[in-house]
Parts: structure tokens; sequence; C-alpha cells
């Protein structure tokens, strides 16, 4: 048989070479190296250095520690080994021979034998511990919270950051001592029966090494006792009425688990006491079978539910009622509510004279359109071109002209998928269709008589109040976007401009150069495109933009915030950015009553924003009181910023986030009631206000959860940006308070309570719209635009306080019975009382129940505000006709 060529031989031991070569660097270098570039890029190299060696730090201190653990003892163990006499040798020299020589290696040999399994044996027990690294790290770094639980007087960072690893440590430490414990005594015990032959005793110092690891077992048996105590605090036996420990806790179960403890120490002390000297047994024997009742009646139910039936049901406010104040101090506390502001609302009939002007100020920024019906406006009207998309209507406040209006606002994002299937080619979606342009702004406030309003329009985006923005690219934001390489030979598309295309180039600051073979190649195979190698088309300044999603960005460079839902928009004249509002959480929060099957504890205490055009993303400390963030600031000096540094054009844009609110909300309907007779009566319960679930014209949730609402309730004459959240009686449909959260300045954060007297009927949501549905004449006009093809939706309510006074507005829409639908605001329902008007305008609408009142009986009557002038046709509609103009 003719032999293999050694050139052939030399060319497959290469080629297998390379294999492996390949098959190592994708697996365990190729995702390690881009991150980095992806992370540098985007000035968080050294943060990606710390965030990777962290865990491997972590794990090698806790394996050296480990380590050190066995392989100290086994030293030690092995100093007293391999001692016998030569009679005991001469009575059997070759089993005594082999059993000398394998001590003599034990105990010489250290690198051979009890080194290696010291280490194999240090890494089985860190492990638990490195998969833990992250809590570990909250235990080095964490800071004082500065608030003592109410149970033990212990500062609450202790269990925030300090008992999961006390718990954690105390596991595997006896696990380790068990295991070393039993290996000294498996070889002590041998080398007991090679020295009993000539009845010698086992050396003193094999026996002090047993007794320090019995009396160690003990201590950490004793360990795991002790910080059952602490676990308490964590209790959910007396949910729904409260969390935390309660009378049975605090008078049985904790001198249980005290008594445990100190009857656990005399019991080892007894056994180890009768090891040693072979004396007193039967009082080690009694202390054992003392501890294993009070073991026994610690761990079961008998005893606690006894107490319960007996002594704490019959006289339960009385025996909870400081732990019932427990939990609803602790519980305001986890969630930031514990200053919550609460003034009383008295509600009058309207004094016209003076509210006349308040009402006038406030109504130029009541939002009457619903976001997902404004989105379709949006789309049919400003998408321009079918590749753009519309990822939600967002709402902010800016100044334009000299004073600040609420507005709603969208950015025009480009979405690939809505290409046609020709144009879905490499070139068209890698190299040229690589951003989206621009946004639409319209104020809040719309009337039915004439066409949408525009404050930003058009593409390029053109505003007749002045606003700019200098750069309306937009690479990045809430689409889920594939990579681009920008700039490129082949040239970008920036925006349609007739029936041709303007072009531009990248010039951002971030992305990953693809300005070598080496890298081409590297980028290809990590994104599985060969394209990327081969085309022809990329420059010395060509860079790969990927993870252009703001919430796949944030949570791979952080993956520990916990993200908002709702990214939103803001323009200002430096370009275009996205916030993002992160969150702190813990579930080890003392006394406080979980939100979630977990979570206990929840601060909003990051705000993110990313640079639409560039990718950048800076992160600011929004709440310094947090002690999780502040632990997150030390382990990480450099990532958070102070939100004093963010510029002044998009600090003016900050707000209270949605998904914390109506966490914080949904906390608040039952701890608001502070008294702990009312809390436990659950006599002043609240619920989220419902509009009538009844009614198939509203759109979307029944329930009425918070909304962004402009006005001068917390100070008078000074409107600010709150949101807002109406509250009813549990299942009851009157309206009984409204929370509202600051979000300008000095209040941003704040919870104001108007809390509507207990006593005097104030009407919900539900209520009102059963009196619309029982107007006559509204119900005639619906029938007769229900007559003429077009489908009636009524919108979300909005609750508008202005003085002592309580509004009801709602926006009715139409839109066509054709495939295309753009929905048109046509009248706008306004509620006060029992009197309900409907009309084009908020101030026609107004003007008509100041009328209907006035006739009933109140003389003032102030100067009928006029309707605001029709502006240029765009935003779904027609313009009204004579019969839609009039009042009815």
């Amino acid at each position: 048989m003719q032999k293999p060529k050694p050139w052939l031989l030399g060319l497959l031991a290469v080629l297998v070479i390379l294999a492996v070569a390949y098959v190592g660097f994708y697996f365990l270098f190729l995702d390690f190296l881009v991150d980095y570039w992806w992370f540098d890029c985007l000035g968080y190299g050294w943060y990606f250095f710390q965030r990777v060696s962290y865990r491997y730090l972590v794990f090698g201190g806790v394996t050296l520690f480990f380590f050190l653990v066995f392989f100290l003892n086994f030293w030690a163990a092995s100093r007293f080994l391999g001692t016998s006499p030569a009679e005991a040798e001469k009575k059997d020299k070759n089993r005594t021979r082999r059993y000398r020589d394998m001590a003599r290696m034990f105990r010489t040999g250290s690198m051979k034998i009890y080194t290696p399994l010291s280490l194999v044996l240090s890494i089985f027990v860190a492990l638990p511990v490195f998969e833990k690294w992250e809590e570990l790290l909250f235990f080095l770094f964490g800071p004082n919270a500065g608030t003592k639980d109410p149970a033990f007087g212990i500062d609450v960072s202790f269990y925030l950051f300090s008992y999961p690893i006390h718990m954690l440590l105390e596991q595997r430490l006896l696990i380790a001592v068990a295991i070393v414990a039993a290996a000294s005594l498996l070889l002590y015990i041998i080398e007991r029966r090679m020295l009993a032959k000539t009845d010698q005793p086992l050396a003193r110092g094999a026996r002090v090494h047993l007794n320090i690891l019995a009396l160690i077992l003990a201590v950490l048996v004793g360990w795991g006792f002790f910080l059952k105590r602490y676990g308490l605090v964590f209790t959910s036996d007396h949910m729904p009425l409260f969390y935390g420990p309660g009378f049975t806790e605090m008078h049985v179960t904790l001198p249980l688990i005290w008594a445990a403890v100190i009857c656990w120490v005399a019991a080892a002390a007894g056994i180890v006491y009768y090891l040693n000297f072979r004396r007193a047994l039967f009082p080690a024997l009694g202390l054992i079978a003392l501890f294993a009742g009070v073991f026994a009646l610690g761990n079961t139910a008998f005893l606690p539910n006894l107490v319960e039936k007996y002594l704490v049901l019959p006289n339960e406010l009385s025996r909870q009622q400081p732990y019932i104040e427990n939990s609803i101090e602790a519980t305001l506390g986890a969630y930031g509510l514990s200053d919550v502001e609460t003034r009383k609302l008295e509600v009058n009939r309207i004094p016209w004279g003076q509210t006349t002007e308040s009402i006038r100020t406030n109504i130029e920024n009541i939002p009457v359109w619903d976001r997902h019906l404004l989105e379709d406006v949006y789309e049919q009207l400003q998408s321009i071109r079918p590749y753009y998309n519309f990822t939600g209507v967002d709402v902010d406040r800016y100044e334009i002209d000299g004073r600040v209006q609420q507005v709603n606002l969208a950015a025009r994002e480009i979405n690939l998928d809505k290409l046609p299937g020709s144009g879905k080619n490499w070139i068209n979606r890698h190299l040229q269709y690589t951003h989206g342009y621009g946004l639409v702004m319209t104020p809040a406030a719309q009337s039915g008589e004439h066409f949408m309003k525009w404050q930003i329009r058009g593409i390029p985006p053109v505003s007749d109040f002045g606003l700019e923005i200098s750069e309306p690219g937009i690479y990045f934001g809430q689409e889920s976007l594939e990579y681009v390489i920008a700039p490129n030979d082949a040239g970008e598309i920036d925006y349609p401009e007739g029936d041709s295309f303007a072009g531009t180039d990248y010039t951002g600051s971030t992305g990953i150069a693809v300005d070598s073979m080496f890298r081409k190649l590297l980028l290809s195979i990590y994104f599985r495109d060969r394209n990327i190698f081969f085309t022809a088309k990329t420059g010395n300044d060509s860079k790969i933009l990927f993870r252009r999603n703001i919430r796949e960005a944030v949570n791979h460079l952080t993956p520990y915030f916990n993200l908002d839902n709702d990214p939103y928009l803001v323009a200002t004249d430096d370009g275009l950015f996205w916030f993002l509002d992160a969150y702190t959480r813990s579930a080890r929060y003392p006394n406080s009553e979980p939100f979630d099957d977990h979570n206990n504890y929840i601060r909003n205490s990051v705000k993110i924003v990313m640079d639409a055009y560039n990718g950048t993303i800076d992160y600011y400390m929004a709440d310094a009181e947090d002690p999780v963030v502040r632990a997150y600031d030390r382990m990480y000096p450099g990532l958070l910023k102070p939100l004093e540094e963010m510029p002044e054009n998009l600090r003016a844009h900050i707000r209270y986030p949605k998904d914390i609110f109506e966490i914080q909300m949904e906390i608040y309907t039952k701890y608001h009631q502070t008294d702990p007779k009312t809390f436990y009566q659950e006599e002043d319960l609240w619920e989220f206000a419902h509009q009538n679930p009844k009614e198939i014209r509203e759109i979307g949730s029944q329930s009425m959860r918070a909304y962004y609402l402009t006005l001068d309730l917390i100070e008078q004459d000074h409107p600010e940006f709150t949101l807002i959240s109406p509250m009813t009686p549990n299942n009851r449909p009157n309206l009984r308070a409204m929370v509202i959260a600051g979000c300008d300045g000095d209040r941003y954060g704040k919870f104001y309570v108007f809390s509507f007297p207990k006593g005097e009927q104030v009407y919900g949501p539900s209520q009102i719209s059963a009196l619309i549905d029982q107007n006559t004449e509204i119900a005639e006009q619906f029938t007769l635009w229900d007559q003429v093809g077009s489908e009636v939706k009524r919108g979300r309510m909005i609750i508008l306080p202005i003085a002592d006074v309580v509004f009801y507005i709602q926006p009715v829409y139409l839109s066509a019975a054709s495939d295309l639908k753009i929905p048109q605001l046509q009248r706008l329902l306004v509620t006060q009382g029992d009197v309900v008007a409907m009309d084009v305008s908020l101030e026609k609408a107004f003007d008509q129940i100041r009328n209907r009142l006035h006739r009933g009986g109140h003389p003032t009557e102030p100067e009928t505000p006029q309707a605001s002038a029709p502006d240029q046709p765009a935003g779904g509609g027609q313009e009204p006709g004579p019969a839609e103009d009039e009042t009815l």
C-alpha cells in the first residue's frame, strides 16, 4: 500500500489545526472581541473589562478562600499520619508499610495529592457563589440605606445586600467544613486502628484538630438557626391583611429560634465533652432531646396555629396593631410613598367669575386625542413613504411661542419590512436605507371644527412655530433594526425628494470600524453574513452599526436595570434623543408587601438618554437616596452621571414614568390607610377609576390608567406637567381621590393626593358615561352619524380639576366604514355635575355648561371664550360644513 505523501499529511494537519482554531476562536473569543469593540465605541471600554473581570475575581477569590480551607486542614491532618510505632509494624509488616508509604506521600507530596484535591473541592463549593457574583458585589459595595427595619432595628441595607450572602456563605461553609471533617475523621480512624494494635493513643494534635472542626460545625449550624430569625420579616402568612411578622412570629416563632440556638450550643458542647472525656453521657443525651423538642416545635405549625387560633384571632386588631403599623410604614417606604402630601378638595358648583380664566388657561393643554388613534392619523398623513413607520406617540411639553404647551410627537423610523419584495436586497437593507428621518408634532389641544394642527410635519421637517432640528436622521430607535454599514460607497438615502432621493453620509461617533479585511472577516463570521467580507462598497471611514434598538442596546450594556416599557422622543436644537427610564428593584425589603410575586422594592433611579443619530448612551442618577443605585455607582464608577450634568435642554423634558407610578398607585390604593384600624377594616380601600365597561364605543381598556396633564392644581396660576391617576372607592363608582405626580423642577417625583370628602357624592367616570348615554340629543347625533356610514368612537375620559370644580372631558371620533379609516376628532363632550355638553371645541362646550348653569340660578356670567381659528388642513378629516358647526 502506497504511503501518503508528506506534504499531504502536512496540509491535512494544517487544516485540522485551522478548524480547531476557528471553532475555538468562534466560541471563545469572537463574541468577546466584538462586544469589546461595541462597548468601546460607546465609550464604555473600561466598564466592559470591569463587568467581565468582576465575576472571575469573585470566583477566584471565593475559590481561593475555600481552597485554603481544604488545603490547610488536609495539611494539618497529614502532620498526624504515619506515626505508628515499630511494634505495630512488626505485627503487620506489609500492611503497615503500605499505609506508611501512603501517609508519607500524603504528608510530603502536597502538590500531588491534597493540592489538586483541595482545588477540585473548592471549585465545587464555590460554584453557587460564582453564580451569584452580583449579590456578592452588593455585599461588598452596598451602602447603608439610613432606614431601620421595625422588627429588629437593623438598617435595611443588611437585608438588601448582606443577608442573602450570609445565608449563602453559611451553607457553603457548612458543606466545606463537613467535607473536611468527614475526610479528616476517616484518616484519623485509619490511623487509630493502626495505633490500637499497640494500645497507643491517637496523637493529641489529631484530637485537637477534630475538636476544632466539630466546634466550627456547631457554630455554623447555630449561625444558620440565628439567621432564620431575619427571615421572619419576609413572612407572608398574614396576607392579604399585611406583610411581615405578626404577633405569633414575634412572640412564638422568634423565642423558639433563640431557644433552638441555645439548646443547640449546649447539646453540641455536651457531645464534644462526652467524646473527649467519656463522661456526662446522660446530660448530653438530655440536651440533645431538649434541642430536638425545641427544633420540632419551631419547625411545625402546631404551636403557632394554636396561638393564632386562641390568642390572636379573637383579638386580632389589638394583637396585630403594632405589626400592621410596621407593615404600613415599611411598604410606604419601599415604594417611595412616605412623603405623600394630602390635600382636601371641596367640590363646589362653578363660581364662574373666579374660574373662567383658569378654565381658559387649562383647556389649552388638554390632550383630546387617544395615542393609538393619533398614531393611525400620523401613519396615514405623515409617513410619506411606505417604508417609514411611527413607533408610538409620545406626550411631552415644549416652549412654543413663549409659553409651555403640551404636545404629542412621534419619530418617523424606518421599517425595511415594508419595502417591496424586490427592494429587500442586501444593498438596500444594509447600505442605503439606513435610517429614519424626522418627526411629527401636534398640540395636545385640538378641536373638531377644523383640521389637525401641526407644529412639525413633513420631510424635511417643517415648523411654522420656529422649531428646528439640527440633525433629523434616526439611526437608533424603537424599531427592530438590522445592522447597517455607513458611510459607504453605495450612498445612503437620507430622505425622499420629489421623484428622487437626497443622499447623506453618516458622520456619527459610534460604530465599529470596518477599515480592514481582518475586521470584515471577523464581522462577517459574527453576523454570519459573507456579504460583509465580499462587498466592495466600504471605505476607510465605514462603520458597522448594530444593536440599534434602544432597549436592546441598554439591556446589553446594563442588564441589571429593569427598563420602562415606553421610551419617548425628545426634540432639541441639537437633534433627536430617546429617553428611557430604568428601575432598581429588590425582593428583600423587610416588611414590605410585594407588587408582584417577587419584588417588594422599586425606585426610578436612572434616566437613560440615547442620541438617535449617534447612538451614544448616557446614564444619569435620578435618585441619589436609593441604596441600590448607589451600590451600582460604587461598583462601576463613572457609569452613572449626576442628574445635574444632563444638558438643560434635555432635563426640561424629564417626566415621571407611568410604569412605576401605576405600581406605586396599586400599592397606595390599600396603604394610603395609615391608621391601623382603618387599614384592618379596609374602610377606605381604593381602586383605579373605570369607565363604563358596557359602553361599546369606548376605546381600549376600561380602567382609567394614569395620564399626563398640564394644569395648575398643585400651585394656582402655575401650570405644571403632571401625571394623574383617578381613584374610586373599592366596588363603588363615585370619584374618591386624584393622585398627582409632579414632573417639573423641584416637584419631580413628589406625590399629591387630592381627596374628595367621603360624605359627598362626586360622580365617577362610569356614572358620567351613564349620564352621557341618557342624553337624548347626543344619542340622536350618534345615531345620525351611524346612519351615514361613519363609525362613532368615544375616547378615553379625562378628569380635569380646576379650582374646586371637577370636569370630565371625552373626545368623540368618526372614522369611515371603508378600508381606509382615518379617525377624525368630531366633537368634544364636557360634563360638570349633572350637566352634559357636546360641541366642536372645548371652549364652546364650556360655554354651554356655563349658560345652562346660569339659567339654573348662577347669576355670574363671564365673557364667552372665543373658539380657536381654523388652522391649515392636516389630520384626518374634512372641513366641517355648516351643520357640523351648530351647537347641540
